[in-house]
């Protein structure tokens, strides 16, 4: 495919120099996705499910049709798919309906260093409320999760584990199929962070295994605001909501009420309407650019991301042997944030900071780290702009090193 003419369709893209490299922390928005948005605003902008006229059909259509996509795009059931804020949102929910519920005292709960904070805080506060055992996975020397160290921390009294597909600061792949095979042999519920996997790779629930798996839409090319948990039907059956009130009720006494079945238990009051729409539109677009493109164009541009940075004496870079379309380095002895606005000078865009995973910081013996992060609709040219940024920074602070 053509990337110039797949940049035609982001305006951003399209009407200024900038190489956009923060594609981890959020992706731009394609026409087709903000057309959807104005669509749903300008000719509907009314609620959904309950009204009888034909606005409110119309809408009902749209919303009910996005979750029937994320259904399609994962491999699972309609009933399956759960609307909520965001990937953070769809984890919360996990862990403040299930865990709740289920953990016990000394009951074991595993997850990594390498996690996005809102794939590790639900259960450290489950485990703290419940008394639970929050363990680590050892990180390999590359900071990797291995199935061997794995092996080390599961046990007869593992209950859940919470762990990413994708690192958002590393970009490193786990080994999630084996783990959760692995996990359900010690009748274990396995908990997937795919914020960072499931714009840049297929990602098959049913092959997968998984019990639960949230992403985001801002990430994928859709708007804000928007995410998704997948659950096992009859896990989520058995899973008491955590917000109430209007919409997700089935019938209300004055002491006690009944609830719909999933997912429309968790989606309660006004739902997501315009952003699930745009979730829609942006799973459309991202299908007519096709993961096989994705993944061959990713790592076309990480390897010669990665064959420039080596060549620059005077940084470090923390993932060489990345799987995916994210970098973390730093420029030696230059604060993370210093650097991140000589880059900006060059119109240059990308991440420096903890990246909402603190622990993996403090593993590394790091505050920061520059984050670089590629998407489809990146080229050559962009990375030779981030090149040519690094090199200024180094230039620029050496006479104060």
């Amino acid at each position: 495919m053509d990337v110039n003419k797949i940049r035609q369709d982001f305006y951003v893209l399209a009407n200024n120099k900038l190489a956009y490299l923060d594609n981890a922390a959020s992706t731009l928005k394609p026409n087709s996705v903000i057309e959807a948005l104005n669509h749903y605003y300008r000719d509907l902008g009314v609620n959904i499910h309950r009204g009888v006229y034909r606005l409110s059909y119309e809408a009902t259509e749209l919303y009910e049709n996005a979750r029937q996509k994320v259904a399609s795009l994962l491999n699972c059931d309609f009933e399956e798919v759960i609307f909520t804020r965001g990937a953070s949102s769809a984890l919360n929910l996990v862990a403040s309906s299930l865990g709740l519920k289920e953990i016990k005292e000394n009951d074991e709960i595993i997850t990594s260093e390498l996690e996005h904070h809102s794939s590790m805080l639900p259960w450290q506060n489950v485990a703290r409320i419940k008394k639970a055992k929050l363990i680590y996975i050892p990180l390999n020397v590359e900071k990797k999760i291995t199935i061997e160290n794995f092996k080390k921390v599961l046990s007869d009294k593992t209950k859940i584990v919470a762990l990413n597909y994708v690192s958002n600061a590393m970009g490193y792949v786990t080994p999630i199929k084996e783990i959760i095979k692995l996990a359900h042999e010690k009748g274990a519920k396995v908990i997937v962070d795919a914020a960072q996997a499931v714009p840049h790779m297929e990602v098959d629930v049913k092959d997968l295994g998984c019990d639960f798996l949230a992403f985001s839409g801002h990430k994928m090319c859709g708007p804000t605001g928007i995410g998704v948990l997948y659950g096992k039907y009859d896990l989520l059956q058995e899973m008491d909501p955590i917000e109430f009130g209007g919409d997700m009720i089935d019938y209300v006494e004055l002491q006690k009420s009944t609830y719909k079945d999933a997912p429309y238990k968790f989606e309660t009051g006004t739902p997501l309407i315009a952003s699930a729409i745009g979730l829609g539109a942006a799973i459309d677009y991202i299908r007519s650019i096709g993961y096989d493109f994705i993944v061959k164009h990713e790592f076309k541009l990480r390897e010669y991301m990665l064959s420039k940075m080596k060549e620059i004496p005077g940084i470090t870079i923390y993932n060489p042997t990345t799987e995916t379309g994210i970098v973390s380095f730093n420029i030696d002895g230059v604060h993370p944030h210093d650097a991140a606005s000589v880059f900006d000078e060059e119109n240059v865009a990308i991440r420096a900071g903890h990246h909402c995973a603190q622990p993996l910081m403090h593993n590394l013996n790091q505050v920061a780290t520059i984050r670089a992060s590629i998407y489809f609709y990146n080229t050559k040219e962009d990375i030779d702009k981030l090149i040519k940024a690094i090199k200024k920074s180094i230039d620029f602070f050496k006479q104060f090193i």
